[in-house]
């Protein structure tokens, strides 16, 4: 069964950087791609992927705080910040508002690759688990 990935940021280009990268490297399927906070809560509910790659600097609310109703509707799906903006994560406890990695994407798709088998490792979250 194939993981199912949901891809925000609110650059389109980023987005399908990323969904290039998922599929070929991994062969994950992207079940669906958000620009902003409130469309990414309501395509997590209605479409509960296994994986979030989430972007801090998005409209409506940002990634730290979306991160933690992300987690509260589904607690087992990792969540791996993929941002150019960790300045705001300062002071922020990413592990407290339900992040599982944190990449800046500045260090590239390998860092990517690692986060994401980083937590598929710790604790795979598919499908069938939820």
């Amino acid at each position: 069964m194939s993981i199912r990935v949901l891809i925000v940021d609110h650059h389109e280009q980023i987005r399908k950087l990323v969904r290039a990268f998922f599929l070929s490297e991994f062969g994950f399927q992207i079940c669906g791609e958000a620009a902003d906070g409130y469309e990414t809560i309501m395509k997590a509910q209605l479409l509960k992927p296994d994986l979030i790659v989430l972007e801090v600097a998005i409209p409506g609310l940002n990634g730290v705080e979306v991160a933690p109703k992300l987690k509260k509707l589904l607690p087992k799906t990792p969540i791996i910040l993929f941002t150019l903006h960790g300045s705001l994560l300062k002071g922020c406890d990413t592990r407290e508002i339900g992040v599982d990695a944190v990449v800046a994407k500045q260090d590239g798709m390998s860092a990517l690759r690692n986060s994401v088998n980083a937590v598929f490792t710790r604790s795979p979250a598919t499908s069938a688990t939820k």
